[in-house]
C-alpha cells in the first residue's frame, strides 16, 4: 500500500546509494523531493544515476552535493531568462566528475517506454545520423520492413514525481501539458515518490487527470509549493483538478542562475536547498506565495531589464527575414503545423503563423512541452509560459506532439531552429564543442529536424557558428532547407549551404558578398540567382518586440543571440 509520510522519511525509506533516480517532467519541473535528496547526500558518493530530461539551473545543486555519478539527459543548461550553457554542468562533464549520457527529447521518452512495456527496444526515427548512434542504448538494423533505429530500456530505481492531488489510496492527478508524460512512472523498477499539492477523499470525479495508479507508488507527502520554483495548472475553465495552482517563480529560477555562476553557490545551496520544506516555505514568505497562486495564467513578468528599444539589431534582422520566409512556406505547402525552438527561432515561429493566420491559412502552433495551435502572449518570450496553456486547442505531452504531430505523416510541418554551430551540410550543433565547452544538448532539436518535413535555422552569422565540420552532430542537416542570419540567406543545394540571399545596404553588391564570406568559416558557394532581401520595416521590428519587450532573445551581443 501506498505509504503517507514526511518528505524525510520518503527519502530516507526509499531511495539508496547506487540508485537511478528519474525526475518527471510535466509542467512542473522540481521537487520538494528533489531538495530532499539533496539535503540527505549533501557530500556523500551516494554513486546515483539521475535520468532528468531538463537539468536547468537548479539541477546544478546536485551536482555540487558530490552525489552523482552519472546523468542521463536531454538539456544541461539554463531556461530563465534565456536558454544559457552552465558553468557547473560544463566543469563537471569537463573533469569527468559525473558522465553525461544525451539523448533527444523523444528518444530519452522512447527508452522509458521501452522499460515500462518490458520489451527489449523501441523503434525511434529520432537519432539516425547524429553523433548520439554512439550511444550504448542505440542501435540500427535491418528487419524485413526496412531498417529501423531501436532504443534500448531507460530503467529508473526510483522515479520523483509532483503531482497536483493524490487521494487516499495514491493515485496521483495531473493536468496537462505533461512534457515528458507519466511513463516513467511505470518504467521505474520499485515505483515512485511523489509530493503533491494536496491529498483529498476520492478522485474518481477527475479520472481523466490521474496518470498514476496507486500500486505504483511508493509514498506520498503532501507538500503544498512542491514544485517551487515551477509551478501547478490546475487544467482549464470547466476541467480543473480541485486546487488552486500557482506560477513558476521566474524571479527565483533567474536567482538560482545566477548563483550557480557565483563563488558562493554552495552557501546558497545551504540557504535554500539542504534546508527542510517548512523552512523554505517561511522563507519564501505568504506574500511571494500569494502573489504566485494570484498570477497563474498571467503573463510572465518583466526581469527587469528595462524595455527593449533603439535600432534594428542583427538578431532582429535574421528574425525578420525568417518570420518572411516561414510564412510563404506555409502559404506554398499548405502547412499544418509549425514547431519552433526556444528563443529566436520561436520569435520568428510567432510572427510568421500570426501573419500566416491573417492572410486565412489553418496553422497550429506547436511547442514540444505538449501544446498544439495555441496563441503566444504578448510581452511574454516564454516558450513554455502557462499563460499560453489555455490558448490550445490541445493540451498533449512531447511524445503526442513531436512524435504524433509534428513528426508524423499525417502532418505537414515546418520547424525553426537555432543553432551553436551549423557545418556547411546544414549540420547542427547543441552539445558539445570539440577541444571546448559543453553546450546545452539536443531538447527537441534532433527530433524536429529529423522528423519535420522542413527545417530552417535562424542565427546571427560568425565564423565561430558557421563551420566546415560540425565535431558533434546534434541534428543531421538533410532536412535543413534554409539558414536565415543577419546578412543573408544559405540554401541547401545539392548537399551544401549555398548564399542564395544578401542583405540590403549601401555597399556595392561585391563587398557585401566579401564581408557575407568573410564571417562563413568555409568557402562559401554564391548562388548565380543571388536575390537581396527586403529592408527590415519599423513593423517588421514591431511585431517581433511585441512579445520580446526586454529583448532577452533579441537584443545585439551574446545574450541577445543566445
Amino acid at each position: 500500500m501506498t505509504e503517507f509520510c514526511r518528505l524525510d522519511e520518503a527519502v530516507a525509506r526509499h531511495v539508496r546509494e547506487g540508485d537511478g533516480l528519474h525526475v518527471i517532467l510535466g509542467h512542473s519541473r522540481w521537487s520538494a523531493l528533489v531538495r530532499e535528496i539533496a539535503r540527505q547526500h549533501w557530500h556523500r558518493p551516494s554513486r546515483f544515476t539521475l535520468i532528468m530530461a531538463s537539468l536547468s539551473s537548479l539541477g546544478a545543486a546536485l551536482f555540487r552535493s558530490g552525489c552523482l555519478e552519472k546523468v542521463v539527459t536531454v538539456y544541461s543548461g539554463d531556461s530563465f531568462p534565456v536558454f544559457t550553457p552552465n558553468p557547473v554542468f560544463q566543469q563537471s562533464y569537463a573533469d569527468g566528475t559525473v558522465e553525461v549520457e544525451n539523448w533527444s527529447f523523444l528518444s530519452y521518452i522512447q527508452g522509458l517506454r521501452a522499460a515500462a512495456t518490458g520489451v527489449p527496444a523501441v523503434v525511434t526515427g529520432s537519432v539516425r545520423d547524429s553523433s548520439m548512434t554512439e550511444n550504448p542504448g542505440y542501435a540500427e538494423v535491418d528487419t524485413p520492413f526496412g531498417q529501423v533505429g531501436l532504443v534500448a530500456p531507460l530503467t529508473p530505481d526510483v522515479a520523483i514525481l509532483h503531482a497536483a492531488v493524490a487521494d487516499r489510496q495514491g493515485n496521483l492527478a495531473i493536468a496537462p501539458p505533461m512534457f515528458e508524460g507519466s511513463i516513467g512512472a511505470f518504467a521505474a523498477r520499485r515505483g515512485v515518490l511523489a509530493t503533491v499539492e494536496k491529498v483529498v477523499d476520492d478522485l474518481r470525479p477527475w479520472a481523466s487527470f490521474v496518470r498514476v495508479p496507486a500500486h505504483r507508488v511508493l509514498a506520498v507527502v503532501e507538500a503544498p509549493f512542491g514544485a517551487h520554483p515551477g509551478g501547478v495548472f490546475p487544467g482549464t475553465e470547466g476541467a480543473r483538478l480541485p486546487v488552486d495552482g500557482y506560477a513558476e517563480d521566474v524571479e527565483f529560477w533567474i536567482a538560482a542562475r545566477e548563483a550557480s555562476r557565483s563563488a558562493d553557490f554552495d552557501d546558497w545551496i545551504r540557504e535554500w536547498i539542504l534546508v527542510d520544506h517548512d523552512t523554505y516555505l517561511a522563507k519564501l514568505g505568504e506574500a511571494r506565495l500569494s502573489n504566485l497562486t494570484r498570477t497563474l495564467g498571467q503573463p510572465t513578468p518583466p526581469t527587469g531589464r528595462g524595455e527593449h528599444t533603439g535600432p534594428v539589431t542583427r538578431p532582429e534582422r535574421a528574425a525578420t527575414w525568417l518570420a518572411a520566409l516561414v510564412r510563404s512556406r506555409i502559404a506554398e505547402t499548405g502547412a499544418d503545423g509549425v514547431l519552433a525552438g526556444a528563443g529566436l527561432a520561436n520569435l520568428a515561429a510567432w510572427v510568421a503563423v500570426e501573419q500566416a493566420k491573417a492572410d486565412g491559412h489553418e496553422v497550429a502552433l506547436a511547442a514540444e512541452l505538449g501544446l498544439w495551435d495555441y496563441s503566444p502572449t504578448p510581452g511574454d518570450p516564454f516558450i513554455f509560459s502557462f499563460a499560453n496553456f489555455s490558448s490550445s486547442s490541445m493540451l498533449l505531452d512531447t511524445e503526442q506532439a513531436l512524435g504524433h504531430l509534428v513528426n508524423g505523416p499525417a502532418t505537414r510541418s515546418i520547424a525553426c531552429v537555432g543553432a551553436a554551430e551549423i557545418d556547411r551540410h546544414g549540420n547542427i550543433n547543441t552539445t558539445r564543442i570539440a577541444g571546448g565547452p559543453y553546450l546545452v544538448g539536443s531538447g527537441g532539436g534532433n527530433d524536429v529536424v529529423t522528423g519535420a518535413d522542413e527545417t530552417y535555422v535562424v542565427g546571427t552569422m560568425s565564423p565561430r557558428r558557421f563551420i566546415e565540420n560540425c565535431s558533434y552532430v546534434t541534428s543531421p542537416g538533410a532536412r535543413v532547407r534554409a539558414v536565415v542570419t543577419d546578412l543573408g540567406v544559405l540554401t541547401q543545394r545539392d548537399g551544401e549551404l549555398v548564399l542564395t540571399a544578401i542583405a540590403p545596404g549601401p555597399e556595392p553588391l561585391a563587398e557585401r558578398i566579401a564581408y557575407v564570406r568573410s564571417r562563413c568559416g568555409w568557402d562559401l558557394t554564391v548562388a548565380d540567382d543571388l536575390r537581396e532581401l527586403p529592408e527590415v520595416t519599423e513593423e517588421d521590428v514591431r511585431q517581433l518586440r511585441k512579445y520580446d519587450r526586454e529583448g532577452l532573445f533579441l537584443r545585439d551581443g551574446k545574450k541577445g543571440a543566445a
